[in-house]
């Protein structure tokens, strides 16, 4: 049996049970290490993306500097290479600008199908 998924944390986007997305740093909207989203989540974070120095610039430049610790909050600060649950508006954002990240197909929810396609996830999955 596999750890990383639980069946209660809902589906991903292939229509399988979510896997998780990373637990150092701890990302989710919930801080569980997944991508798993809620009525309370009014960002919709349920892209599990790898970082990438372009997006991390792009965020920053719409006003959300992921790279910026919160030490109250436990929160190291994103550096290339880490996954994180993004919005799936801001991810559509960057794809739209060409600086979309790469997405862990398994490990992003359903609801994020709300804001972009299956085949625009796809154009820079991996699985």
């Amino acid at each position: 049996m596999e750890l990383n998924v639980t069946p209660i944390r809902g589906r991903n986007v292939l229509g399988t049970a979510l896997h998780s997305c990373c637990f150092q740093p701890k990302t989710g909207f919930h801080r569980d290490g997944f991508c798993r989203t809620d009525k309370q989540d009014h960002g919709n974070h349920t892209v599990c993306a790898i970082m990438t120095q372009e997006f991390l610039d792009f965020s920053g430049s719409r006003g959300n500097d992921l790279t910026l610790p919160l030490l109250e909050s436990g929160f190291p600060g994103l550096k290339p290479g880490d996954k994180w649950c993004l919005c799936a508006a801001r991810w559509k954002e960057a794809l739209e600008a060409g600086v979309a990240p790469p997405v862990v197909l398994e490990a992003t929810h359903e609801r994020a199908l709300e804001e972009v396609t299956l085949s625009e996830l796809s154009m820079n999955g991996l699985q």
